[in-house]
């Protein structure tokens, strides 16, 4: 009767689990409803992928200070990633703001929705008196309090009515030092009467003031919905920016990357797919071929979740889906050589896959946690590039796990079930050979400390060469902008594109030039290293001779990527750093093997730097996304390793020095087939885009090998040797040499030598 009961419960799991992958492939391939919704092709792509829309806006009035333009360009920003995390705002010229938003062709909806940034200020009733005709009349008027400067923050809030027990729908204000003055003595003077918010000389709320507000904070009350609260608040803070805007033009642009960028990646991507599977079934038979299957599914997964978040896609954000393949095959093969491993340790199969997915499951959790720990504070204290990063892996991650500890175990299971229960379906139990990699660690340090040497002594030599420590990319460091109109005869394709870009490469002596097609117009707009007077007079004679070119306009435009996001992403990744730090030391009660962890990310992202740095590689958006992924993989091989000692230190006396060193060796040697699998699967996928992929993605691709390469070295040969420095040399459980020979002195025995006094005491 179980038997029966087992084997129905199986097919019927079977059975679900193919009728939902079907109805999956058919919501991505076809979609649901009129609006075919759930099709991959409608997922929403960046800029540098499919184009968007691109609004200009103009300054209005003359004493503009920089400080203001950066304030609103950070505002905008900010503001624009309603619409999408990948929107781009810079500086062009003296006097105007550019806007690209990805994934949207309707720039009129896209005007009206974002609205015409103004002026905003807050108003009180004053009583005037006015001569009219030999006559003094009263009238009424509104005198303003203050303005959209004093007010820092403006959102919208959800609050649980504690007498009515309903929702309430608010929207919360902060105001700055002056604007809290202002506020508290506008609000004494007028409790009972209204507070006018004037946007662009018109009311949009007159909220009555209940009482005194003295601490600079209020909520406004009586929306009617979520997105009423949403709208004003969004109103406010776009009247809030220091300088008045108004639109100067708007175009549809096409995509960055060129047209072909999406069918190369996805070919990269089929292609290393591919491979992975061979690899997989390689290595360990049966489930190598179930964990092509779950990684399908999670392939399947995270197209329904791009979609059903509404999520933008773009380079950054294909980052984010290659490290989550990359953690979706490694906990595969964590799982997978850890059930060979028991398999080679005598048990039977059955035996060994419950043993193998029990003992798996905290070093997935454990890796996946900390990088979701890092993919959590990205999302909220990032912006732009970061925060579609975020995006993007957090779904990976959440997918992968699920695909790993929920689809594969129900299919090894299945597997079993149903007869494939001999030990060769399962892949050769490989023999084990500790090697000192404890001893084997001073020779790494040595190389990685002589390669990010040779990376920071690179940058004084790049300053003399190139004019910069890197080589900055247009959203690092800015450059001019050109906007070329062609003679009506002309058509605008993509081979006529890819001749302006080397006119441009020639010119400017750079590769770093990017090029737009505005579309329903014969424009393009061509970005490049910024050029002299020269260099402009010759690129415009050149195309005026050769193109049928009408006219170039040129102006020098700011970085995408400004101070302040620069600032972010620091502060991002440092506060991210101290949270794995807490969260390692917590699950593994030492902080230690945070603190070996952390100093291993350090090394990563140095010899990154240094890839960079060497190869003088074009340092843009991606270089932020290249450093996040590196973090985000490395972090998961460390964890491997560390759950391997955690696990060894429950089941082996430690006396001497010795112990701990055979420990950590022996601990290391358990998983390098692990290590070597799981960077060999994510190496295939990334040389796959690096010889697939376009230009643009070749130096992205390139970087990520050197970054998959140095994790697993500082996994093996750092990590490990660095936990047993500080275990043995650091702390008060510290292992400590006396007369040759090593002693331990553990903290369990510490009261013998005062129970040996009190003995001594009552024999005298």
């Amino acid at each position: 009767m179980k038997k029966r009961n087992s084997s129905g419960k199986y097919i019927a799991g079977l059975i679900l689990l193919i009728a939902l992958c079907v109805f999956g492939v058919f919501i991505t391939t076809k979609g649901i409803t009129k609006n075919k919704i759930g099709r991959a092709s409608n997922i929403e792509l960046g800029l540098d992928l499919a184009g968007g829309v691109s609004i200009t806006y103009e300054v209005d009035g003359k004493n503009v200070s920089d400080s203001d333009m950066k304030d609103t360009v950070y505002k905008l920003q900010k503001r624009v990633e309603g619409y999408s995390t990948e929107a781009e705002v810079y500086q062009e010229g003296k006097d105007r703001i550019n806007i690209e938003i990805p994934g949207v062709t309707d720039a009129n909806k896209i005007l009206d929705e974002l609205g015409k940034p103004g002026t905003l200020s807050f108003a009180v009733q004053k009583q005037v008196k006015v001569k009219q005709n030999g006559k003094t009349t009263t009238q009424t008027t509104l005198d303003t309090i203050l303005t959209g400067q004093n007010v820092k923050k403006a959102k919208a809030v959800t609050n649980q009515n504690q007498t009515t027990g309903k929702k309430e729908y608010l929207v919360a204000l902060e105001f700055d030092s002056k604007g809290t003055k202002a506020f508290a003595k506008a609000t004494k003077a007028n409790i009972g009467k209204p507070i006018y918010i004037i946007y662009d000389n018109q009311v949009i709320s007159a909220p009555n003031v209940q009482e005194a507000i003295t601490k600079g904070e209020c909520t406004i009350d009586g929306m009617e919905s979520y997105e009423a609260a949403e709208n004003l608040a969004s109103s406010i803070r776009i009247g809030s920016l220091p300088v008045k805007l108004k639109e100067l033009r708007s175009n549809v642009v096409s995509a960055k990357l060129g047209v072909n960028a999406i069918q190369t990646t996805i070919k990269a991507g089929i292609i290393g797919f591919a491979l992975v599977c061979l690899i997989m079934i390689a290595f360990y038979a049966v489930p190598g071929i179930i964990a092509c299957v779950a990684l399908a599914i999670y392939m399947l997964m995270m197209l329904l979740a791009l979609n059903g978040f509404n999520a933008t896609l773009t380079l950054p954000g294909l980052a984010g889906i290659i490290l989550g393949i990359g953690m979706a095959v490694d906990a595969n093969v964590i799982i997978y050589a850890r059930i060979q491993e028991e398999i080679g340790a005598g048990k039977s199969t059955g035996a060994a896959i419950k043993s193998g997915f029990g003992k798996a499951a905290s070093a997935i959790i454990d890796g996946n946690v900390t990088t979701l720990i890092a993919v959590l504070v990205l999302w909220f204290k990032g912006s732009g590039t970061v925060k579609g990063f975020a995006q993007t892996l957090g779904m990976s991650v959440l997918i992968s796990m699920f695909t790993a500890l929920v689809i594969s175990r129900f299919l090894v299971y299945a597997a079993y079930h149903f007869g494939l229960r001999d030990k060769k379906w399962y892949g050769k139990p490989r023999t084990i050979k500790t090697r000192d990699f404890v001893c084997a660690g001073k020779k790494y340090v040595a190389v990685a400390g002589v390669i990010i040497l040779v990376g920071l002594a690179a940058l004084p030599m790049n300053r003399s060469k190139i004019g910069t420590i890197l080589n900055y990319d247009l959203e690092f460091s800015g450059g001019t902008a050109s906007t070329i109109t062609f003679k009506d005869d002309q058509k605008v394709n993509d081979s006529l594109e890819k001749q302006i870009v080397k006119a441009y490469e020639k010119v400017s002596k750079s590769t770093s030039v990017q090029s737009q097609k505005v579309k329903a117009n014969n424009q393009m707009v061509v970005k490049s290293v910024e050029l002299n007077l020269n260099q402009r007079k010759q690129i415009e004679k050149t195309l005026k001779k050769d193109y049928k070119v009408k006219s170039v306009t040129t102006e020098n435009i700011s970085s995408t990527i400004s101070n302040e996001m620069q600032r972010d992403a620091f502060i991002s990744v440092i506060i991210s750093a101290i949270c794995m730090l807490i969260y390692i030391a917590i699950r593994f009660k030492d902080v230690k093997f945070g603190s070996s962890a952390i100093i291993a990310l350090l090394n990563d992202v140095l010899v990154v730097f240094a890839a960079y740095s060497i190869g003088r590689l074009s340092v843009g958006g991606t270089f932020i996304a290249c450093m996040l992924t590196i973090i985000g993989y490395s972090i998961n091989s460390t964890i491997v390793i560390f759950d391997r000692i955690r696990e060894n230190l429950k089941l082996q006396t430690i006396r001497t020095r010795d112990d701990i060193k055979a420990l950590v060796n022996q601990s290391i040697s358990s998983t390098l087939v692990r290590t070597i699998n799981t960077s060999l699967t994510t190496f295939v996928m990334v040389l796959a885009l690096f010889i697939c992929g376009v230009s643009s993605l070749r130096e992205f691709a390139l970087a990520l090998i050197v970054g998959v390469i140095g994790g697993a070295f500082s996994s093996v040969f750092l990590t490990g040797p660095l936990w047993y420095m500080m275990k043995t040399r650091m702390g008060s459980d510290a292992i400590k040499e006396s007369n040759g020979q090593t002693s331990v002195q553990p903290e369990k025995i510490t009261a013998n030598p005062n129970r040996k006094k009190k003995k001594k005491k009552k024999r005298k």
